[in-house]
């Protein structure tokens, strides 16, 4: 590698350590990152804001800033006060099934969705249903982002990464769910499971509190039916504009902004009240993250660490498909997902087709997806829905550290890769 990708890979390992130490606010060391990275000439204003390659995402920055629209007006409908006693009713006030209620919803929603658009419409849910039990709310804002991550494996458009995997691959919606949706299902019992286990000392009752809720109407909690009926009819053509993406053929960005855009202005709100609750310091980071990769990826350093792990696995397709989900679930913890799988994905094309394969399904390209999307679970910056669930528990006055998050993601993510191992090796290679 060049001096300049030698530096790049310095200031991204300063920076990771800033956000992970938490020594300045992660939005001020990502931006200042970003900053250094042109200084140095690892990246420049055409890659940084242009580059789909190697820039920011824009894709992912409107997504965002369009689900946060029709979030902010969502919530002035009194749809998620519902939502909350709801599902606090259904599970009988008790904590660990009103985790397992939001944990399935999370899930579910992700495939249909993306991870992303799925918490931030389950994370207010989540804030008042912990309120009106008086549990911590941490812990199942975390279940939540790796319940995204999980769930969002199973589909074409449930994660980013994907999206790009079925573009390179010729991969249909309904390759992702023979091949993914199966596994997904389990992992998801499975996580269930180790919820109950890594977040038992915060799942304890309070009789009294569950009682009171119990005893409230969820029809009361409406404020604004007129805009509520508005709200899900563009949530609703949002969503089937989702689904429908491979037909026709709009980017779920420009859906989600358009989406926003529209029910503001019907809304009748005050627009610049609406815009405050934006979650403008999560928008940044993104930016700032997204610069910072975008950096790795133009100066080669991630090209090179890709080719590095490829050329230790050709000829040896077997192990080739093992190295692809352990590699991808480790880098995909430090770097977003998004950027890592558009650079492998070239890579693992040509594997395939030195394995003799012409295009579709292929084990290599499940290992990547599996890897790259249940990795992005061990740590607070690996996914999408990570970052913005930290961003919201933070304005709501509920701060997650980064090792908070962490430290349970560690697991979730060695379990849940683990698993995919033996799926791998029995369906594509034992038994092929």
């Amino acid at each position: 590698m060049s001096v300049t990708a030698w530096a790049a890979v310095a200031v991204f390992a300063g920076a990771y350590v800033l956000i992970a130490t938490e020594w300045v606010h992660r939005v001020a060391a990502a931006l200042g990152g970003a900053v250094l990275m042109l200084l140095i000439g690892a990246t420049d204003a055409g890659h940084a804001f242009f580059s789909p390659e190697s820039g920011i995402d824009w894709n992912v920055v409107f997504l965002l800033l369009g689900m946060m629209l029709i979030v902010a007006v969502l919530k002035r409908t009194g749809a998620f006060e519902y939502l909350a006693i709801w599902s606090v009713k259904r599970a009988r006030g008790r904590p660990f099934p009103v985790m397992v209620i939001l944990v399935t919803v999370t899930a579910v929603a992700s495939a249909m969705l993306d991870n992303v658009t799925t918490v931030l419409l389950i994370a207010p849910v989540t804030f008042l249903v912990c309120q009106r039990l008086a549990v911590p709310v941490a812990p199942y804002l975390i279940a939540e982002a790796m319940a995204s991550n999980i769930g969002g494996t199973a589909t074409l458009v449930g994660d980013p990464p994907n999206i790009i995997i079925g573009s390179r691959a010729g991969l249909s919606y309904n390759d992702f769910l023979n091949h993914l949706a199966p596994l997904i299902a389990v992992l998801v019992v499975v996580f269930v499971g180790l919820c109950r286990v890594l977040f038992r000392h915060a799942l304890r009752a309070d009789p009294e509190r569950a009682a009171a809720v119990t005893r409230l109407r969820e029809r009361d909690a409406i404020r604004d039916p007129r805009l509520l009926v508005v709200s899900l009819a563009v949530l609703g053509l949002v969503t089937a504009a989702f689904v429908l993406h491979s037909v026709i053929h709009l980017e779920p960005s420009v859906v989600a902004i358009v989406g926003g855009l529209v029910l503001l202005a019907v809304s009748r709100l005050d627009a610049g009240e609406v815009l405050q609750d934006v979650e403008w310091p999560t928008l940044a980071f993104f930016a700032g993250l997204f610069v910072m990769v975008g950096a790795l990826v133009n100066t080669g350093a991630i090209g090179a660490l890709s080719r590095g792990i490829a050329g230790a696995v050709a000829g040896e397709p077997h192990v080739a498909v093992m190295a692809l989900l352990g590699g991808s679930a480790a880098l995909s913890a430090i770097v977003d997902n998004i950027p890592y799988v558009a650079t492998m994905s070239p890579i693992v094309a040509d594997l395939v087709a030195a394995d003799g394969g012409t295009g579709g399904p292929h084990p290599l390209w499940w290992a990547l997806a599996l890897g790259a999307d249940l990795g992005g679970n061990a740590t607070a910056v690996g996914a999408s829905a990570n970052v913005v669930i930290l961003g919201l528990a933070e304005r709501a006055g509920q701060r997650i550290s980064f090792w908070e998050f962490t430290k349970y993601g560690l697991v979730v993510a060695a379990v849940t890769v683990g698993i995919c191992a033996p799926y791998l090796w029995l369906r594509y290679i034992a038994f092929a």
